[in-house]
């Protein structure tokens, strides 16, 4: 951890981080609930997105996901991962893609919730081809990493954990990074192609637009798959299995999140004049166990306000009387019985 890294990533130099950190809290599809509404309560305009492994059963997590009002399933395949990854975590862990983004497709027409929360998808998405199949295997959104860097001057050494980058995409060193040749315009202009590629693949299919090919699996056909001698014997009809119901197959009913009847709603009408002028309020309120967060708004507020920087100690002191959950009362807020 250099001073710099210590410095973008808020952390003290020297200090070994692990990305992504891990979530210890994360045991449940409740846990994961809260932590949705947590996020929600922190920054009420941003859209929650929930990043899952392509795996078996990974159609059941992404229900339990799309229950928990995220606004957004990302299934990650097995393919891909950073240059500083273990070489077991880059080609041993999970499930291809296809394989995991159709159960997730089947899952959430099975149980009404496809059309409430969009769908993402990722792992070593190079082409208009791959982009065409993974929206006729039901996603409407695609993640790109492994073919950007490439056009930025990556050349795959995989040794972005050694500092030793030769091309000055992953490194702090100065002499290396003065190696760096990519330019916005590259990354530009492979997108074009990409878009292009896709326009003229879905006209080919008689497609007007990306959204019409959202989850049409009978336009897949695995021919040039089953001639592969590898893959002889081998049965896709359940990846291209389509579920005769009646929710459409693409995000069109985004759900619409409202929290002006939650107790920090009614705290910052209260308490918002102290924190634009920051000047010190004290606010009692009775608490219950159904006030999932308490507090979390109105840190968002002072964060969107004061940045990092935030507010002196002791500038909005909230009082409660009552009992709420230990995850319900976060900060500095102070509960008593």
């Amino acid at each position: 951890m250099t001073a710099e890294i210590a410095r973008v990533r808020h952390s003290t130099p020297g200090v070994t981080l692990i990305s992504p950190p891990p979530h210890h809290d994360i045991y449940s599809i409740e846990a994961i609930k809260q932590l949705i509404y947590d996020l929600r309560n922190v920054n009420p305009e941003a859209e929650v997105s929930v990043k899952l492994v392509s795996e078996l059963g990974v159609g059941t997590v992404a229900a339990g996901v799309a229950k928990a009002e995220a606004d957004r399933v990302l299934v990650s395949g097995y393919d891909g991962g950073t240059g500083a990854s273990p070489l077991t975590s880059i080609q041993h862990a999970g499930a291809p893609w296809e394989i995991g983004l159709a159960e997730t497709q089947q899952t959430l027409l099975l149980n009404q919730l496809r059309d409430k929360v969009r769908v993402q998808v990722d792992g070593q998405i190079k082409t208009g081809r791959d982009i065409l199949v993974g929206a006729l295997l039901g996603a409407e959104e695609f993640g790109f990493a492994t073919g950007a860097l490439v056009c930025m001057g990556c050349v795959m050494m995989r040794k972005c954990h050694q500092n030793t980058c030769p091309v000055g995409v992953a490194t702090q060193d100065p002499r290396l990074r003065a190696c760096f040749q990519g330019r916005p315009e590259h990354l530009v202009n492979y997108c074009r192609f990409l878009a292009e590629d896709v326009r003229e693949r879905l006209a080919a299919l008689g497609l007007r637009s990306l959204d019409e090919a959202v989850g049409r699996v009978d336009l897949l056909e695995t021919d040039g798959a089953v001639t592969f001698w590898k893959a002889r014997g081998l049965d896709f009809a359940r990846v291209f299995h389509r579920p005769e119901v009646h929710t459409p197959p693409r995000c069109v009913n985004p759900r619409r999140h409202d929290l002006s009847a939650s107790l920090d709603a009614k705290l910052l009408e209260k308490v918002g004049g102290a924190i634009a002028a920051g000047k010190k309020a004290e606010v009692e309120s009775p608490i219950r166990n159904v006030n999932r967060t308490v507090g979390t708004l109105i840190a968002g507020q002072i964060a969107r306000a004061y940045g990092h920087r935030g507010l002196p100690d002791n500038t909005i002191t909230l009082r409660f009387k009552g009992t709420a959950g230990r995850a319900s009362v976060p900060g500095r807020c102070r509960a008593r019985r």
